[in-house]
């Protein structure tokens, strides 16, 4: 017996793309990956003892006859604007995950979220920093840090408020009622 053709269930395949990673992958990625080179220079590998020389001499050669207090001076502040700056791009790039999150949950709160991860993930470092010798967990660092990841994640919810706000106000201010 025949079967009319359209009642036959056909079967669509989609096609797989081996070389395009699935969307988590492009979202949490980077993330990620900035997570665990910061996890990698929190060991001996970037500890002051490691880094003075690429730091100082710089210092000495545009300034040769800086004092040693001056050079410290330098030096710390290099390092805690390292700090400051990690956690920035950190931040960043956890506001880029959880705003394009596929969870309407995180999507809302992706500040919140941002900042959570931020400072607990600031709080783990200093404590896998105490395990080195040439290391010193300190929670000043932690503090930096998450004031780091603060002004990336207000720097983009103020920048993100405006452009939202923007179609608004032209609504708003552009009707079509005459006064």
């Amino acid at each position: 017996m025949a079967v009319p053709s359209e009642t036959v269930p056909t079967q669509t395949f989609r096609p797989v793309n081996f070389f395009r990673p699935p969307r988590w992958l492009w979202r949490y990625g980077p993330l990620i990956l900035w997570a665990a080179l910061i996890f990698i220079g929190s060991t001996d590998l970037l500890s002051a003892a490691n880094t003075g020389g690429v730091l100082v001499r710089p210092v000495l050669w545009l300034f040769p006859h800086a004092s040693e207090r001056t050079v410290a001076i330098y030096q710390f502040a290099t390092r805690k604007a390292g700090h400051l700056t990690e956690y920035f791009i950190l931040a960043l790039l956890c506001a880029r995950a959880f705003r394009t999150s596929s969870r309407e949950w995180l999507r809302q709160r992706w500040f919140w979220a941002s900042l959570l991860l931020v400072v607990a993930y600031s709080l783990s470092d200093e404590f896998h920093q105490s395990f080195y010798p040439s290391r010193t967990a300190s929670i000043y660092d932690s503090a930096i840090d998450s004031v780091g990841g603060l002004v990336a994640l207000t720097i983009l919810w103020r920048r993100r408020g405006k452009t939202e706000s923007a179609p608004d106000r032209e609504r708003y201010f552009k009707s079509d009622v005459a006064v």
